[in-house]
């Protein structure tokens, strides 16, 4: 009789990244050789905690962020003790004991408890409404000191704190973020591009105090503000500790392990005690305590190799930083702060807000800070890591790489492809170009075949564009529409492009119908599908869809654009930016009879009404309906402006008349429902007063008639329009507009703007579509303008005899699906 191979037995203290990563790992290598039972002090699954800022900002749910869900503990043998933490460690009966009181035998102890946050020592720290920002559970408490709005104090201007502010202000807080040093994430960025983040956030309506040192914090039973050591006080019924973390040692050093900032570990991550191992933020390693994920997951593998017989070891790590804070992106990596004999390459772009700085010393890269635009911060990393001789590349360095190597004719293909095996791709999960070709080459054809292999885009998401740009190159032609089939979301296997072609097909005209047929996974969808459901039955229906509220964004559910403050903007609809005293004289009103705060005359020539409380919208709507005005949708994925300038009736330069022509447009297409917002602006001349050629569909005049521009977006991302063709009539002009727009409608994915859209299908299928098939042409007018007639009811009006029992029940209750708006 034989027996079964008794297995070592791997005992996990700590359920975060790096634990469950050194598991992968482990797994990877030998499924077989230890059976592993994980402590968690959280009752959760493993979840990315660089997620929590999407999380905290209500652009991720938590499934989102989500690592490694039960089935894969279960699929792996894995026993999870969620939400009982370790609390104690015996070495010599080798044994564990979590708070409960369960005591576990192990052959192999992996510590894998990360770190703590700093609480600054000052008096009220631990009031109530004091919190940190390390987990889910600051993340929920935060999420339930911003209902309702109110002051909110952000202690420390590293990444978390930023994020976190981030977060409470699109929550509808007042944020104001307190920071000891001069200048923002000193870390990462220097003087300079701190300054560019500082004035970035502060023109987003957030406060940022440097060189400010906290004294105390004060109130009576609960937070309730502030005071600086200069005698300030700022009221705050939040405040968020993000000064700092520290490696939380406290378990090993209660059992006698080597320790010193951190855990001691070798080049396998293994402490003073052969049995016990430890990798993550809790450990040291040849003097370094490393708080980044890369370095993490290095560490992880080399443990795995430890673990099971390999030789491969750790031997430290060169790190870089690629963040995107608060929607800004920022670069960094080695030494930036100079030195003898170092030389700084600097180009700046104010009107763009770009920064980058490359240090150099003895013709090396020694360091490098990029902000606004970090796309060849990977290559500069490379270049450093490797330390090569950048000699003949010195003059051309700054402008990046398809420059420096190709004379400004290298395309960005070819970029990707120049980029050593060893470059890293991922920064979160640590996968180099090599890791991510060979996971190609056996067999992950897809972006979300990779992210699932690899982990390479499976995290921030700021890599896919690489990621995509590998699987281009590795695959070749068998990579054409990539971008086509990638899945809707979490809860289906089908592509946003099967989806619409499926409910045309199969006929299917509501949500609950469409999750059933197409064996939805999700029983009732989540925040990403449900909106985009809500909008393809609604566009591929047009008069028999029946409008799923509970799946709009809350904005649009109000018809109101909810602010900082939890009150409320109403923007009336002015055609073409044209008004007359009767539309002035109610506005007037309404802002005197509702107090409104502020009125604002808009970029696209419009007055924002602000300061609306939630209970007076109804009654609001129904003064402005009074007057004759309708919404003007500034709250949705629909029409917005029709911008306009004086034209040929008043202006010595306009060859056209750009204002009728651009209220012609409006009447046309307000009310259209499309898959993010769309702008339209029409230039009476080529001054381009209007700003057409930064517009989703703009028209330029000239003397001969007509250019049409499209997919232009004046945003974060700067885009100019590219020109679909020249028409000689206004009727023409109003025909292609409308063809466009329908085009748009049915083919781009819900919450794609034009410009990423036809980007992805290129211009040429654009014109294909629009310019040189007059009858395909024909036929996407009629069906648009067939839309718009049952488009063309004003929300207010329509929403006017039931309005206020639904915004009671509005307020009452926030439904799973109505998210903040934050696109």
């Amino acid at each position: 009789m034989t027996h079964p191979i008794q297995r070592e037995h791997l005992v996990v203290i700590g359920n975060g990244m790096a634990g469950c990563r050194a598991v992968e790992e482990i797994l990877a290598r030998d499924p077989a050789q230890y059976r592993v039972t994980i402590f968690g002090a959280e009752p959760r699954v493993n979840y990315n905690r660089i997620m929590l800022s999407p999380l905290l900002a209500g652009e991720k749910s938590f499934d989102d962020i989500v690592i490694n869900d039960q089935a894969w503990y279960d699929d792996n043998a894995i026993d999870l003790v969620a939400g009982d933490a370790v609390v104690s460690i015996d070495r010599a009966a080798k044994t564990v004991t979590a708070r409960s009181g369960r005591v576990t035998l192990y052959d192999k102890l992996l510590i894998a408890t990360g770190s703590d946050p700093f609480i600054i020592p000052v008096p009220g720290k631990d009031l109530p409404g004091v919190v940190t920002f390390r987990d889910m559970d600051d993340v929920d408490a935060m999420l339930k000191a911003a209902d309702g709005g109110g002051d909110a104090v952000v202690i420390g201007g590293g990444l978390l704190g930023l994020e976190a502010a981030h977060g409470l202000s699109l929550r509808g807080m007042k944020v104001t973020v307190i920071h000891l040093m001069p200048t923002l994430m000193e870390r990462q960025l220097d003087e300079a591009a701190g300054w560019l983040l500082k004035s970035a956030l502060e023109g987003r309506g957030q406060t940022i105090l440097t060189g400010a040192d906290t004294a105390e914090i004060f109130g009576e039973g609960k937070v309730e503000g502030i005071r600086l050591k200069d005698g300030r006080e700022i009221p705050a019924s939040l405040v968020v500790m993000a000064v700092g973390i520290r490696p939380s040692t406290g378990l090993g050093r209660e059992a006698g392990l080597a320790a010193g900032r951190g855990l001691h570990v070798d080049d396998h991550m293994v402490t003073s005690d052969p049995d016990i191992l430890a990798v993550g933020e809790c450990v040291e390693h040849q003097g370094q305590v490393y708080g980044l994920v890369a370095p993490l997951w290095e560490m992880c593998r080399a443990l795995a190799d430890g673990l099971t017989q390999r030789h491969t070891g750790y031997t430290g790590s060169v790190t870089s930083t690629k963040l995107k804070v608060s929607g800004i992106d920022v670069f960094s990596a080695g030494d930036f702060s100079g030195g003898e004999g170092a030389e700084d390459i600097v180009l700046r772009d104010a009107s763009r807000g770009i920064y980058k700085r490359v240090i150099v010393k003895d013709d090396r890269i020694v360091g490098a800070v990029l902000y606004g635009d970090t796309a060849d911060g990977n290559w500069y990393f490379d270049l450093l890591k490797k330390q090569e001789d950048i000699a003949d590349l010195r003059d051309s360095l700054i402008f990046g790489q398809a420059f420096a190597q190709g004379g400004g004719a290298l395309d960005p293909n070819s970029a990707v492809a120049a980029l050593s095996a060893d470059a890293e791709i991922c920064g979160c999960n640590g996968v180099t170009k090599g890791k991510v070709v060979s996971t190609i080459e056996a067999g992950a054809c897809t972006l979300d075949a990779v992210r699932a292999t690899c982990k390479a885009s499976a995290s921030c998401g700021s890599c896919t564009g690489l990621v995509e740009t590998l699987l281009a190159i590795t695959l070749g032609d068998d990579y054409a529409g990539e971008r086509e089939t990638k899945t809707m979301c979490k809860c289906t296997s089908f592509s946003h492009e099967d989806v619409r072609a499926l409910i045309l097909e199969k006929q299917l005209k509501a949500i609950p119908q469409v999750m059933q047929e197409l064996h939805w996974t999700t029983p009732d969808g989540c925040s990403s599908c449900r909106p985009a459901l809500n909008y393809y039955l609604l566009c591929a229906w047009p008069g028999e869809h029946e409008e799923d509220p509970q799946s709009r964004f809350v904005n649009e559910r109000m018809h109101a654009n909810i602010q900082k403050d939890g009150t409320y903007s109403v923007v009336p609809r002015m055609w073409g930016g044209v008004t007359n005293p009767r539309e002035l004289r109610a506005i007037a009103d309404v802002v005197e009879k509702y107090e409104a705060p502020l009125v604002k005359v808009t970029g696209g020539q419009r007055l924002d009404i602000f300061g609306i409380k939630k209970e007076d919208l109804p009654a609001v709507w129904a003064d402005l309906n009074a007057a004759g005005m309708v919404s003007g949708h500034a709250y949705g994925k629909a029409l917005r402006t029709v911008k306009t300038c004086v034209g040929s009736d008043w202006c010595r330069f306009g060859t056209q008349d750009s204002t009728g022509l651009g209220i012609q447009a409006e009447r046309m297409t307000w009310g259209s429902w499309m898959p993010h917002k769309f702008k339209i602006a029409v230039s009476g001349c080529p001054r381009n007063c209007a700003e057409a050629t930064i517009k989703d569909f703009g028209v330029i005049c000239v003397d001969s008639g007509y250019e049409l521009h499209i997919g232009g977006n004046g945003g974060i991302k700067l885009r100019g329009t590219d020109l679909l063709c020249k028409v000689e009539t206004e009727q023409e002009a109003l025909d292609y507009c409308a063809a466009f727009i329908q085009l748009y409608r049915e083919e781009a994915r819900y919450l794609d703007r034009t410009a990423p859209w036809i980007e992805r299908v290129g211009l040429d299928y654009v014109k294909a579509r629009i310019v040189d098939d007059a009858t395909g042409r024909e036929a996407l007018r009629q069906r648009f303008l067939f839309s718009q007639s049952f488009s063309q009811i004003d929300p207010w009006a329509e929403r006017a005899a039931g309005a206020e029992k639904e915004l009671h029940q509005h307020i009452a209750e926030i439904r799973p699906f109505a998210v903040m708006e934050t696109a």
